[in-house]
């Protein structure tokens, strides 16, 4: 970076908040997230059903998936920028009403066109609510307090994915009053509605607000290079990679570039980059980012291939599948909510070892599978111990990264972190999924083995995340 880029001041910081209640506020803002990650998940168990009911393609159905989290990840920072603009509180209740009625549209959806647009619009709410959260705790949390806050907040992101699963498979199948797959979406409209009824009392104002700009050139790049990225990667197998599918991979790469480009011509214009120089340069955020956005490839991969695994292969219930990520997500949220009470000496140590373990567990339980027989107690046993290793290393690695930024830098601090966790879990389910699929074929045991092959990739790719994550921790 050039001189001018390392001078350039930083944008006047709120003023911390003053919370009578925050515990309060802590669980509203936490539903909220809950919410959105749910919806990243529970959509999965119902898609037999959708195929049914709307005569949805293949495409399609992996848009309605994608199409949702593509539009959250993409826009995160610009959430994030207009929190400050506009205040975090008018943008988490703003995304919210829009999560919230987008959520009635996806239940009343008429067909698949229409759905995939609603599921777009159920992202650009989260976009809008979901940045506000982290910056709400840096505001309103110091200290051991803002650890366990933050504890609590990698525990609903663990328990969204699981839960979806769980309570996708539940609402499927309990078909509430005749809803069926609907119910998926229409869960949310009685919890969107019931914290709207209670954010704006709860939520706090805030006492200076910053007039940020929102790099829209940024934006617009970005947004175009994530979809050149995930698009051909959700589509290109079930359409044997046609030309296009190729074309647009190689364009994503040059589009990445670009916008590191576009970020230095927007600074050097004097406008805020989305990822701007100031806030790269808060000590260990580059490389916490990149093991958040590892880890949470991995995860999300693991997430979605497994659930394909144990319903298309195995042949088992959505409820039943779901049921078996529970070991995961109970030891995922233990340790994420109780990882404090590890003495401090062996904190610096604590995310790599974690992360090895998590490495570990992935490629065992992928070998165990690889025979396709069912799942029993000690593959349960493996998947429990990898919601340990999972749980050692994200929440400290949130801790140690929003630790050391300063207050002025928090919501776009947050924007890119949240950015590189979501697409994370886009990336993870786009190329562990392809690879999956691309080796599944059509028997059980080929299908076993294409999950352990996954497994291995993805262990690999933990142990990268251990790496940056121990250098980053110097």
């Amino acid at each position: 970076m050039t001189q001018s880029l390392t001078q350039s001041p930083p944008a006047a910081a709120p003023a911390p908040v003053t919370i009578r209640r925050p515990l309060a506020v802590l669980a509203v803002i936490l539903l909220g997230q809950f919410m959105a990650v749910l919806d990243a998940s529970i959509v999965n168990v119902a898609i037999p059903n959708i195929r049914t009911s709307l005569h949805a393609t293949g495409s399609g159905l992996q848009l309605i998936v994608s199409g949702y989290v593509i539009a959250y990840a993409v826009l995160l920072v610009t959430g994030a920028r207009l929190g400050d603009r506009f205040g975090q509180r008018t943008l988490f209740v703003a995304g919210l009403t829009v999560f919230t009625v987008a959520s009635l549209a996806c239940g009343l959806a008429t067909n698949a066109s229409s759905l995939i647009v609603f599921r777009f619009l159920q992202g650009v709410g989260s976009a809008a609510m979901v940045p506000q959260v982290m910056t709400l705790i840096q505001r309103t949390f110091t200290g051991t307090t803002r650890a366990r806050a933050l504890s609590a907040y990698a525990a609903v992101i663990s328990g969204g994915m699981v839960v979806g699963q769980i309570a996708g498979g539940i609402i499927v199948s309990s078909d509430i009053a005749g809803t069926g797959w609907r119910g998926v979406f229409l869960v949310n409209v009685p919890i969107g509605l019931a914290l709207l009824a209670v954010a704006p009392r709860i939520l706090p104002g805030v006492t200076t607000r910053v007039n940020r700009g929102l790099d829209l050139p940024g934006l617009a790049v970005l947004t175009a290079s994530v979809l050149a990225l995930v698009v051909p990667l959700v589509l290109g197998h079930e359409q044997d990679w046609p030309l296009w599918t190729r074309i647009a991979l190689g364009a994503s790469a040059f589009g990445f570039a670009g916008f590191a480009l576009v970020e230095r011509w927007v600074h050097r214009r004097g406008g805020e980059p989305l990822f701007a120089d100031r806030v790269l340069r808060a000590p260990g955020l580059i490389l916490t980012a990149a093991s958040l956005f590892l880890v949470m490839c991995t995860f999300g991969g693991w997430v979605f291939v497994l659930t394909i695994h144990l319903q298309s292969t195995l042949g088992y219930s959505a409820l039943h599948a779901g049921l078996l990520f529970l070991p995961n997500g109970v030891t995922f949220g233990l340790v994420s909510l109780n990882w404090t009470r590890i003495p401090a000496r062996f904190h610096r140590a604590m995310v790599p070892l974690g992360l090895l373990l998590a490495a570990a567990t992935t490629i065992v339980m992928g070998l165990q599978m690889r025979g396709g027989h069912d799942i029993g107690p000690l593959e349960l046993t493996v998947f429990g111990l990898m919601g340990i290793g999972y749980g050692l290393a994200f929440s400290p690695l949130m801790a140690r990264a929003t630790g050391k930024i300063p207050l002025a830098l928090a919501a776009d601090a947050s924007g890119i972190l949240v950015t590189c966790v979501q697409l994370g879990v886009v990336i993870g389910v786009s190329t562990f999924g392809t690879v999956f699929l691309t080796l599944a074929g059509t028997t059980a045991l080929s299908a076993a083995h294409a999950v352990a092959t996954t497994a291995i990739a993805e262990g690999i790719t933990v142990l990268v995340a251990g790496a940056l994550a121990a250098k980053a921790a110097r």
